[in-house]
């Protein structure tokens, strides 16, 4: 085999949950360049049909999925769709998550004043929206015994960020879930079966921009605290992700399953000091 060849993803039918986003989209891109059929998963089908589009015009082979990841519902008529278009779902990102005020302690808001309600939005938005794709779309590659998952995780998982107290637990639980999951489906449907995790270092998107960067384009307090932390020196940029999943969702990894690979710019391994 040849490295085109391990690196290519032709004859393969891909799903990106949250792939209306920023990151998603960049590594919906991605699989599509590397000759994929990507569907474009999110709640509203217009922006995902403007994802896919954008893929289309570019020369990739894209369609749009209206669902929503904790709607099971919605999931089970996406795949329906697909099976009936393609026959097969061979790759899938779980990206749609995200963090929420609610759950982030900052300002008024305390460990102790944070509602039951708030910690379980934001668990069920990024554990419940894996879980659930997972189930539906993955029940399709058990019985190909073939298919490869992707989840995202964050730097939240691995080491304790202040504030997001929320998102990191869930995404903590997202870690363990991708390594449970590797070894539940090697055993029981065969090495085919594969789950892996990318953990994304600090990357700028809608929902955090604000945090991270002032009105006139220069680093927040809290970016400045991230960026003194990341040896590179820089926020990571969308399609440096691609790389990566593009690897986890081909024949490249092929003997790759259980593992959370984090593109952080070197961050999870500063100590500071």
């Amino acid at each position: 085999m040849n490295i085109y060849q391990l690196f290519s993803l032709e004859h393969k039918v891909a799903i990106v949950t949250g792939g209306t986003g920023v990151l998603g989209g960049a590594m919906a891109r991605g699989l599509a360049a590397a000759g994929a059929a990507v569907g474009i998963l999110g709640r509203r089908q217009e922006k995902a049909e403007q994802v896919a589009s954008a893929i289309r015009t570019g020369g990739g082979q894209a369609f749009a999925l209206a669902a929503n990841v904790l709607d099971r519902e919605s999931l089970l008529a996406a795949r329906e769709w697909v099976l009936g278009r393609y026959g097969r779902a061979d790759i899938l990102i779980n990206c749609a998550g995200g963090n929420m005020p609610g759950a982030t302690i900052v300002g008024d808001l305390t460990f102790f004043n944070m509602t039951e309600e708030a910690f379980t939005q934001v668990m069920a938005l990024n554990l419940t929206g894996t879980l659930l794709p997972t189930q539906i779309f993955g029940e399709v590659m058990a019985g190909q015994r073939q298919g490869s998952i992707i989840n995202i995780s964050s730097m939240a998982a691995q080491r304790p960020l202040t504030r997001v107290l929320g998102y990191g637990n869930a995404k903590a639980a997202v870690d363990n879930l991708t390594r449970w999951l590797a070894v539940e489906l090697a055993t029981k449907y065969g090495p085919g079966l594969r789950v892996n995790a990318i953990a994304p270092g600090f990357f700028i998107g809608e929902q955090n921009r604000d945090f991270l960067v002032q009105a006139d384009g220069t680093y927040s307090a809290r970016g400045e605290q991230i960026i003194a932390h990341t040896p590179m020196r820089r926020f990571g940029e969308a399609e440096e992700l691609v790389g990566t999943a593009v690897w986890l969702a081909g024949d490249a990894s092929r003997f790759v399953t259980g593992i959370v690979v984090p593109v952080d710019g070197g961050f999870s391994a500063f100590s500071g000091v």
